[in-house]
C-alpha cells in the first residue's frame, strides 16, 4: 500500500497521473440553428466513450464559430451556411484546413404569434418589404406591408449578424447576404426569439425548424408562396423542393489538424456521419440521402480539404448537385 501511495505522488509530480484521468476534449462552436443535431451527436458519443471523452458545443453562431475555428481554437465549426471568401482566407492565414460536410436539410421558417389572423400567407416581396434595408424606420406597421392588413405595430424577431441563417435568409429574401434593416430584435440564441414571437400578437420572426416544430404550441409557421403557391415547411416539401427559397443544407467543418492528429476527433466524426440519419430526424431536421453520408465518410478518409462553394453564398441548392462538386481549399 505505501508503494503505491510513493508512486502515486511520484506521478503526481512527475504530471503523469492528470494526463491519465483527464478526458479527452473536443470542441465544437458555432451556429444555433446546427446545434441540436451536433449536441444529440455528442450526447450519444460520450455515452458510448464512457466518459472517456467530452464534447463541449458552444452556439456563437455561424460567424462566431468560423472566428474561432480560423484562429485554430476548435476542432469543429458548425455552420448553418458555407465559408464564406473572407473566412477562408483568415483559415488559410492560420493554416487551418478544413473538411466541408453537410450534415442535414433545414427549412427556414417564417413564423408570427398564434393570435395573428391575417396572415395566411407570405410572398417573397412581402419578405422583402420588411426586411429590406430601406424599411428600417419606415415599414413599421402591418398595413404598410399589406393595405388590408392592421394598422399594428410590425414587430420583428431575427437572429444576429454573426448567424449564418441571418446570411441565408438575407441572401434569399433581399438578395445580398448581410442586407437587412437593423431595427429588430436580434439574437444569436433562438429560444430568446421563441419567447420574443410567442408574447406578442404584431410579431414576427424567422430561424430553424426545429426550433420551430419544438414550440409549435406557441408559434405559428407561415406558409411561404416562393412563386408557385403558398407552401408550408415539412420535411416532405424540403425533400421534394418545393418550399422554396428558404430550404438549405447545413454543415460541419471538422479541422484536418485535429482529424490528423487526435484518434477521438476522427471517432467523432465517424461516429456523426454514420448515427446522423437516426438523430437529425430525432431532432427534427431533415436527413440526407444515405449516400450524401457515404460519400461524406469518403471525403473524411481521403481527407479532401476545402469548400464546394467557392466563398460564395447559394440559395436552393440540391444535395445531389452538391455531392458531385469537387472542394477546393
Amino acid at each position: 500500500m505505501k508503494k503505491t501511495l510513493v508512486t502515486l505522488a511520484a506521478m503526481v509530480l512527475l504530471g503523469v497521473l492528470p494526463k491519465i484521468a483527464k478526458a479527452q476534449v473536443i470542441q465544437i462552436d458555432g451556429s444555433s440553428t446546427v446545434f441540436p443535431i451536433t449536441e444529440a451527436v455528442s450526447e450519444e458519443f460520450q455515452k458510448a466513450k464512457k466518459g472517456a471523452v467530452k464534447v463541449t458545443v458552444g452556439i456563437a453562431g455561424t460567424g462566431g464559430g468560423f472566428k474561432k475555428f480560423c484562429r485554430g481554437e476548435t476542432d469543429i465549426s458548425d455552420a448553418s451556411r458555407p465559408i464564406l471568401k473572407q473566412e477562408m482566407e483568415t483559415c488559410k492565414q492560420s493554416n487551418v484546413q478544413y473538411i466541408e460536410l453537410p450534415i442535414a436539410y433545414d427549412a427556414l421558417t417564417v413564423m408570427v404569434n398564434p393570435k395573428n389572423d391575417w396572415v395566411k400567407a407570405l410572398t417573397i416581396p412581402d419578405l422583402k418589404k420588411m426586411w429590406e434595408p430601406a424599411a428600417q424606420g419606415k415599414v413599421t406597421t402591418w398595413n404598410q406591408v399589406r393595405s388590408e392588413w392592421p394598422n399594428s405595430p410590425l414587430k420583428l424577431f431575427g437572429p444576429g449578424a454573426d448567424s449564418g441563417t441571418f446570411d441565408y435568409f438575407t441572401e434569399a429574401i433581399v438578395g445580398k447576404a448581410k442586407s437587412s434593416r437593423g431595427d429588430f430584435t436580434a439574437s444569436e440564441d433562438d429560444n430568446v426569439l421563441v419567447q420574443g414571437i410567442a408574447n406578442d400578437r404584431n410579431a414576427l420572426g424567422y430561424f430553424g425548424f426545429a426550433y420551430y416544430i419544438e414550440n409549435q404550441k406557441k408559434l405559428k409557421a407561415a406558409p411561404i408562396d416562393g412563386g408557385k403557391g403558398p407552401v408550408l415547411p415539412s420535411a416532405k416539401t424540403v425533400e421534394d423542393g418545393s418550399y422554396q427559397p428558404l430550404s438549405r443544407p447545413i454543415f460541419i467543418y471538422i479541422s484536418k489538424k485535429s482529424l490528423d492528429s487526435r484518434p477521438e476527433v476522427r471517432e467523432y466524426v465517424e461516429f456523426y456521419l454514420k448515427n446522423a440519419p437516426s438523430l437529425v430526424k430525432q431532432v427534427k431536421y431533415v436527413a440526407l440521402p444515405q449516400s450524401a453520408y457515404t460519400v461524406a465518410l469518403e471525403h473524411v478518409k481521403k481527407g479532401k480539404v476545402g469548400t464546394v462553394f467557392g466563398g460564395e453564398p447559394e440559395v436552393g441548392i440540391k444535395i445531389d448537385d452538391l455531392l458531385k462538386r469537387e472542394a477546393k481549399y
